[in-house]
């Protein structure tokens, strides 16, 4: 229950954040993708009959010139555009009365379009969420500001996979298996998908560059607030924006921490070479190799009693683009995350990766709560990356999906003509129930996470 008390604590009203979040962000998502159906279908001259964000039974609606019904539904988990001539919104039967239409409704019927006109409306779904996540990021970058963490190591744990690697205090990260490394995190998201693979990292020492070609990072399942569990690699780095409370130190350099001998006094006798400090969150002790700056504040912050473990001062940590280099750094941001989902997917097939860490609806609820918390910066991020996941989502080869539709329109491409309305139905109904069973699947996932 204490993972419950969690979820409904947190935030600015307790539950009702992760609910309003989750519902505000998914129907923005929806109606974007959505609407990629919609506008190549208008440019195709297809009629459309009605857009739907939501299932069930309409909230409210309207009908525009052309007669489309736009409606808002109950359920908030999905939405669909239906097109004339289909007989359902998935696009996974034909209308009966099809074959009775008169020449004027077939110009308007989507059965009755050229195959690469319907290949790219359903396209058009999962391609507008890319280019959606990309300008989300464009306008951040450009009119706000990119965060900067310098890809700088002020300490490394004891034990861990960079101290074993051999990895010093103010160590600064610039390569990662050919990855060029400009943040902090950079290094994070290379390193937490690269379990069980070995890496390659190039690093600058004062003037010296030196390669480390056999780092294995260790690997961690962590568990958030909420419950909810996922492995990820780590190299046992902290970054330079990461202070350390001297409360919680108990031994530094190997003399325990007294009242005659306090943390700030024995730092302070370390200082000028890397030295273990010591310090205990509840039951757990954790020894970190640090060398501390002896420019500026460095032992003791007088009000919060913090050792600062990397002076900042001369490095660039916030980075407003300029209108191409945000373009730019937009689309390597999106297709790395593609990346990056495909490659944690890869390790959930391949047993690498535990299929529990599949999230449904309340993972993603309890995330964009937690955005929304942190700050419209954090939920124009998250909003950004489940932009994208809806479009690969979207592009499965599961009949009903996006993706599925697609595979059908390959064949008939290949073959001169459409698969026969009975496989495509089987089809179908084979694609919905793996659907329903995956949803399923990571639903119970999160309500086990949460409860057990």
């Amino acid at each position: 229950m204490e993972k419950i008390t969690a979820l409904l604590n947190n935030g600015w009203d307790g539950f009702g954040i992760y609910v309003v979040s989750f519902v505000v962000v998914l129907s923005l998502l929806v109606f974007v993708h959505e609407f990629g159906h919609y506008i190549v279908a208008k440019w195709c001259g297809v009629k459309i009959t009605t857009f739907s964000i939501g299932f069930g039974k309409e909230i409210c609606g309207w009908n525009d010139k052309s007669g489309t019904r736009w409606r808002i539904a109950m359920i908030p988990l999905g939405g669909y555009v239906q097109m004339f001539g289909d007989g359902d919104p998935s696009s996974s039967t034909k209308d009966k009365a099809v074959k009775e239409l008169t020449a004027a409704e077939k110009k308007v019927s989507f059965p009755h379009k050229a195959l690469w006109q319907r290949a790219l409306i359903v396209f058009a779904g999962p391609a507008i969420n890319f280019i959606f996540a990309a300008l989300l990021l464009f306008g951040l970058f450009a009119f706000v500001g990119q965060p900067v963490t310098p890809p700088v190591a002020s300490g490394v744990v004891i034990g861990s996979a960079a101290y074993k690697a051999g990895m010093l205090p103010h160590d600064r990260i610039i390569d990662i298996n050919g990855t060029k490394i400009e943040r902090f995190e950079d290094i994070q998201r290379e390193v937490m998908i690269a379990l069980d693979t070995k890496l390659k990292i190039t690093l600058e020492r004062g003037d010296e560059v030196i390669v480390l070609d056999n780092v294995y990072p260790e690997r961690l399942e962590i568990e958030d607030r909420f419950g909810f569990k996922q492995s990820k690699g780590v190299l046992g780095l902290t970054g330079p924006i990461n202070g350390l409370d001297l409360k919680a130190v108990v031994s530094v350099d190997g003399q325990a921490v007294t009242q005659e001998n306090t943390a700030a006094l024995l730092v302070s006798r370390s200082m000028g070479t890397p030295f273990v400090i010591e310090t205990k969150q509840g039951e757990k002790t954790n020894a970190l190799l640090v060398d501390p700056d002896v420019n500026g504040q460095t032992v003791e912050n007088k009000e919060e009693d913090v050792l600062v473990l990397y002076d900042l001062k001369d490095e660039e940590t916030f980075i407003k683009h300029s209108i191409p280099s945000a373009f730019v750094k937009s689309i390597e941001e999106t297709g790395r995350t593609i990346s990056n989902i495909f490659e944690s997917l890869k390790q959930i097939i391949t047993g690498v990766r535990n299929a529990n860490e599949l999230g449904g609806i309340l993972r993603i609820g309890a995330i964009a709560g937690s955005a929304a918390a942190a700050g419209w910066v954090s939920i124009i991020g998250f909003t950004a990356l489940l932009s994208i996941n809806l479009g690969l989502i979207n592009l499965f080869p599961i009949p009903v999906l996006d993706g599925g539709h697609l595979v059908f329109y390959a064949i008939e491409a290949v073959k001169g003509s459409p698969v026969s309305e009975v496989m495509q139905d089987y089809a179908y109904k084979a694609g919905f129930f793996l659907l329903i069973g995956l949803m399923v699947f990571a639903n119970f996932n999160d309500l086990i996470q949460l409860f057990l």
